[in-house]
């Protein structure tokens, strides 16, 4: 009798803990694994707003997924995924087909621009390596063509749709980035300006109480980042952006951390979406088809209460411990066991030694905070690798802080 298959589709929280779990539990020769993602490498999303900023190095943001998967359980492959064909229970790859038993979904998410016109071709978002690497090479070149066009001031306004949690944590690293940057090109930090626009009344991530997010938004006024918040953006264009209110901000350098969607490949191939993530069973399946697990940003998982959960890499990691045991479960005919979510809080970074967040129902904010998020970093960095990466990203970040991440008493 062959072995069930297992095909995981991406190596994002939700996929790579699915596999990393599985890898420790299942028996001998109990399934065939195979973990399939576009990089040879995990990056941690929740980390890229540093790199992006300039006050990390990306480096620091991705671990390489040969360090954490063992491939004599599971067989990495480097590729990207075209078709997914939940009928015939096949996956359509770049280079080859793959056929499964039981498939896990972990694409990740894509860009949602609300149909704002121009956000697609002019705006930039935090969403890879690669697309912090062209930010932050953004940023200083806006800097050094200041010093050549000093007239063109818009050149130093750097304009962040949206102050959710990706919008709060950029804003607060670009703050702090503006000193050394200033200094190396010679600039004037006075003539800088952020400005963070935000659709709804309140800015960082919701869910803050009150006095917390009062107390963030007067972090980032002192560090010098304006708010502009019930102000839905209308345009991007070449040029900056377009308020509903019809004001038309300059701006050199416009970054939209305005929202996200599930993967387009959902919707392709079939599965009913709701702006491209999939609404899952209480064991994370498919409603359509039950040999297919959801999870990350392409799932929405229902509270007790019927409300969606946020998408957040908290909730993935524990979809990811979910699937794996589900997944052993059911080869080895147990009955699945329903997902609980289990919400330990949340922390948003305001930049340097400064963050304010909420662990179940008590309160933290200033270098405690900072010192928590940091803790919680940590702690993931453990569950996927262990005290050698942990070790690891310390020795690199300390190699590289002083040179990428220097503010001035």
């Amino acid at each position: 009798m062959s072995k069930p298959k297992v095909v995981i589709l991406g190596a994002g929280y939700g996929g790579l803990v699915t596999a990393i779990r599985l890898q420790k539990q299942m028996k001998a020769s109990e399934m065939d694994v195979t973990l399939v993602n576009k990089h040879d490498y995990h990056y941690i999303t929740t980390h890229l707003h540093m790199p992006a900023a300039g006050t990390d190095h990306h480096d620091n943001a991705r671990v390489a997924i040969a360090d954490l998967i063992d491939e004599r359980k599971i067989h990495f492959v480097k590729s990207t995924v075209s078709q997914i064909l939940p009928e015939e229970k096949k996956v359509v790859l770049g280079d080859r087909d793959l056929s499964y038993d039981y498939l896990v979904i972990g694409l990740g998410s894509e860009t949602e621009t609300f149909g704002i016109p121009g956000m697609n071709e002019y705006a930039m978002s935090i969403k890879s390596i690669n697309s912090v690497r062209f930010i932050r090479q953004h940023i200083e070149y806006m800097f050094a063509k200041s010093k050549m066009e000093p007239k063109r001031k818009e050149y130093l306004t750097f304009v962040v749709g949206g102050a959710g949690f990706t919008g709060t944590e950029f804003v607060g690293e670009l703050a702090d980035r503006i000193p050394v940057l200033s200094r190396t090109y010679d600039v004037d930090p006075s003539t800088v300006k952020i400005i963070n626009i935000e659709a709804s009344p309140s800015a960082l991530p919701p869910g803050l109480p009150e006095d917390l997010v009062e107390y963030g938004m007067e972090v980032m006024r002192r560090k010098g980042v304006e708010y502009k918040l019930s102000t839905p953006i209308k345009e991007c264009t070449p040029d900056g952006v377009i308020l509903g209110n019809g004001e038309f901000i300059r701006a050199g350098t416009v970054v939209w951390s305005g929202g996200i969607r599930g993967n387009s490949l959902l919707e392709q191939a079939g599965f009913d979406v709701q702006r491209g993530r999939v609404k899952v069973d209480e064991c994370l399946r498919s409603y359509q088809y039950p040999d297919v697990f959801i999870t990350g940003d392409c799932s929405i998982v229902m509270s007790p209460e019927g409300t969606p959960y946020p998408a957040n890499a908290q909730i993935a990691v524990q979809q990811g411990y979910n699937v794996a045991r589900n997944l052993l479960y059911a080869v080895r005919g147990r009955d699945l066991k329903p997902f609980a979510y289990d919400f330990k809080g949340t922390v948003a970074s305001l930049g340097r030694g400064e963050a304010v967040g909420l662990l179940k129902v008590k309160k933290v904010k200033g270098k405690f905070a900072a010192l928590l998020k940091k803790v919680i970093d940590a702690r993931y960095l453990y569950l996927i690798g262990g005290i050698p990466l942990i070790w690891k990203k310390m020795i690199f970040k300390q190699k590289t802080t002083a040179r990428n991440y220097h503010v001035p008493n």
